[in-house]
């Protein structure tokens, strides 16, 4: 799932990662290999936000998928596997 601007920010205030631009070279090759997705780094590796059902306050929301490991501890090298879901949930709209 490709965010726009607001979702991003959404997401980065309830989960600590850094957002790869859609401008960064990186991009492309990603969206290659997982899909047309916006990207975030984090302690963990690659993750992207994936749509989950809506909360019970009928706010939209995604689940966070790990599609990557660090491969070194310096976290200079990703190491790609099959997308896994992590238990992270993150609102990225709400309704008024």
């Amino acid at each position: 799932m490709r965010l726009n601007s607001k979702q991003v920010r959404q997401t980065l205030e309830q989960f600590e990662a850094q957002a790869i631009p859609d401008d960064n070279p990186m991009a492309t090759n990603l969206n290659e290999l997982f899909g047309d997705h916006t990207f975030f780094l984090d302690a963990n590796g690659l993750n992207f936000v994936e749509p989950s059902e809506n909360d019970s306050t009928g706010a939209r929301a995604g689940s966070v998928v790990n599609v990557a490991d660090w491969s070194d501890a310096h976290q200079t090298s990703l190491a790609p596997h099959k997308p896994q879901p992590t238990e992270i949930v993150v609102v990225l709209e709400t309704r008024h």
